[in-house]
């Protein structure tokens, strides 16, 4: 078996970011070597206590956690309890964390991570983008080290899901997404376009309930609060499970089809502020800045995602 891939993860720890973190951790494919937390679905407070909750749950308390921007960087907060609930975990309550966070500033934990290891990171970014805008501008040496940046984010021929047009992640912090596009990162974009079709349904948390494992207890719990909110709002049956496909893509880049763009965020403010365009007809001019993923192999990636599942509650039963 090949290495497995090093991976940090920055995320605002809401439902389907616990998701991610999971299947990262039930995944031998990948190595996570820590954990950023920028605010988002949840205050950034809120998204530390998320984080450590979760690895205490599947008794991973070795990986740092780092608390890191609690604000974007132009535009007003915005968070997102509506969708993940007051906590960002939906209807599920977990213990209290065993321990502290990492003493390091988000953004320090991504560039003394990527020192240490030039060519060998793989960054998942999970969340609004501002950790890795400021790491950036701190250490623009950042953009060599890192061996390669998957971003959960934007809608480019998906309608938006915060406005008409943005995505949650973006639109939370078009400004650093703008700085992140054009830092000459290598990137992979993954947007609503081939999230939304990964659903996550009533039936594949049964299944997983059958196993009688706290894991599976608060998969459901906290997935409850996000199928309310997708039958309410976007008639959906069951949950899009945004932040783990891009995980998944880091180990199994294949699950998605990718297309070479040169991708841009509107920061003009206006009906369109904080939506992700690619120029398809190269009318711009400018050579691509990214690879897009525009198709997606949904059942193979469901089915993996609930088979990793299903590793963890019979690896932690109740």
């Amino acid at each position: 078996m090949a290495e497995p891939v090093r991976i940090l993860i920055d995320t605002d720890p809401g439902i389907d970011d616990a998701l991610a973190i999971l299947l990262a951790l039930a995944s031998p494919e990948v190595q996570v070597e820590g954990i950023s937390v920028v605010f988002g679905n949840c205050a950034v407070d809120q998204g530390v206590r998320n984080a450590l909750a979760v690895l205490d749950l599947v008794h991973a308390p070795q990986i740092p956690v780092a608390r890191g921007m609690e604000r974007p960087l132009v535009q007003p907060l915005l968070l997102a309890p509506e969708t993940h609930g007051d906590t960002g975990l939906g209807y599920a309550r977990l213990p209290e964390p065993t321990r502290q966070p990492d003493p390091r500033h988000g953004m320090d934990l991504i560039i003394e991570t990527a020192r240490s290891a030039p060519g060998e990171i793989t960054l998942v970014a999970l969340g609004p983008l501002t950790n890795l805008a400021m790491a950036l501008r701190r250490e623009p040496r950042l953009v060599h080290w890192l061996r390669r940046v998957i971003i959960m984010g934007g809608a480019i021929r998906h309608q938006g899901n915060t406005t008409p047009l943005a995505e949650f992640n973006v639109y939370c912090d078009p400004h650093a997404a703008h700085i992140v596009y054009h830092s000459g990162l290598p990137i992979t974009l993954v947007p609503l376009d081939v999230t939304y079709q990964v659903v996550l349904k009533p039936e594949h948390v049964n299944y997983l309930l059958s196993f009688e494992s706290p894991v599976a207890q608060f998969i459901a719990d906290a997935t409850r609060f996000y199928m309310e909110f997708h039958d309410a709002y976007q008639q959906i049956e069951g949950c899009v499970i945004n932040d783990p496909l891009a995980l998944a893509v880091a180990f199994a880049p294949d699950l998605v089809g990718t297309e070479a763009h040169f991708v841009d965020v509107d920061i003009s403010g206006g009906v369109s502020m904080g939506k992700t365009f690619a120029d398809f007809y190269r009318m711009t001019g400018k050579s691509s800045n990214m690879e897009v993923a525009l198709t997606v192999d949904h059942a193979r990636f469901i089915n993996l995602f609930v088979e990793r599942m299903a590793y963890l509650c019979r690896s932690i039963p109740a």
